[in-house]
């Protein structure tokens, strides 16, 4: 029974999360809400197709990743926690050295529920997982 009202409250407090500031039940966000983030705080860097070569990316000591790769990199599948670590900044606090900065605006706004694989829902700012989105839909395919 114990179990049981717990996982209740964790639903209860989960579908709270999906409420924009208006108190409307919203949809997840799509990769295209994420592509529009991604332009306007990635591209400088990772350029507009993800690559690596945007404007700012000659300026630094060392080149941005390919971000159209991550899933190549990781066995053919797209590791959607380190990921989302990494866009967050916790898997970043301890990068030496001008790494990639920290985006404090994309931790703003309402929370969705995020499932990073392992089948848990988590409230998580709806931004980082829009852009996460995003990611996953520029991924090259194993030829």
């Amino acid at each position: 029974m114990r179990a049981y009202m717990m996982a209740l409250a964790g639903a209860v407090a989960l579908a709270g999360c999906v409420e924009n500031e208006s108190g409307s039940a919203d949809v997840m966000p799509g990769p295209q809400d994420g592509q529009v983030l991604f332009m306007e705080n990635c591209a400088v860097c990772h350029g507009e197709d993800g690559k690596g070569s945007g404007p700012m990316a000659r300026r630094l000591q060392k080149p941005p990743k390919d971000l159209t790769l991550i899933e190549l990199r990781h066995g053919d599948r797209f590791p959607r926690a380190k990921i989302m670590s990494i866009i967050d900044g916790y898997a970043r606090s301890d990068m030496t050295g001008p790494g990639m900065p920290e985006f404090g605006a994309l931790l703003e706004g309402d929370l969705v529920p995020f499932d990073s694989g392992d089948g848990k829902l988590t409230p998580t700012p709806r931004k980082l997982v829009a852009l996460l989105e995003y990611l996953q839909t520029i991924q090259q395919k194993r030829k």
